[in-house]
């Protein structure tokens, strides 16, 4: 599994695969996306929504696939956690546990740092507990949950980064390279259609096309 891009504390949006950036004589602007925009080249790094609803696991918790990790297409609850296989780069691998708390609806309002393009769309605050189960080094890196739709389709919006004081996006800290070390973290989500009703982790192989659901 490779871990997704973020950009510090910069913001970005990206809807069907087109990019445009906001710029002014100040400080950096998030980046916004529709099919409005120019097209990003293949080399450019986006992040991947899932887009396949999640199998059934039959019985709502973690059901293990291998020793105590969590099946991928096992869904779950708001509040449930998730022991999952996690590579953030080549050298930065494990295993952690993931408990998402809360998916929390925002307001129209609260995407103004995204610029126009932004317009019309509803933020989703994902909030989790990220906790280190395998005891690696997983210092300074960052985990994305991506908001799904009814029936388990993405929402069609990218977007990297946070919104202070809303569904701020953590790295983990300095001392996350040990059994049972753990932070908060937030990943934002957005639609202009149907809300966001789920997040799943669909990160690496198994999981891609099967991911692990957390329902509202």
């Amino acid at each position: 599994m490779t871990h997704k891009g973020h950009i510090g504390f910069a913001a970005a949006l990206v809807t069907a695969g087109l990019l445009l950036t906001a710029c002014d004589s100040g400080a950096e602007k998030p980046a916004a996306q529709d099919s409005q925009a120019e097209s990003v080249p293949p080399s450019a790094a986006t992040e991947p929504s899932s887009e396949s609803p999640a199998a059934d696991s039959g019985d709502g918790g973690a059901a293990p696939a291998e020793g105590d990790v969590t099946a991928p297409g096992t869904e779950l609850k708001v509040g449930d956690r998730a022991v999952l296989p996690f590579e953030y780069t080549s050298d930065k691998k494990g295993t952690i546990a993931v408990t998402v708390t809360a998916i929390e609806k925002g307001t129209e309002s609260d995407m103004a740092a995204f610029g126009d393009k932004a317009k019309g769309m509803t933020p989703y605050f994902i909030k989790m507990k990220v906790e280190n189960v395998g005891g690696t080094d997983l210092s300074y890196a960052s985990l994305k949950l991506d908001g799904e739709l009814e029936g388990g389709s993405g929402t069609g919006v990218i977007l990297i980064g946070g919104l202070p004081g809303k569904c701020d996006s953590e790295t983990a800290p300095r001392e996350f390279t040990t059994k049972g070390a753990s932070y908060e973290s937030c990943s934002l989500s957005a639609t202009k259609t149907a809300p966001v009703v789920a997040a799943a982790f669909d990160e690496g192989d198994a999981y891609s096309d099967s991911p692990v659901t957390w329902a509202r």
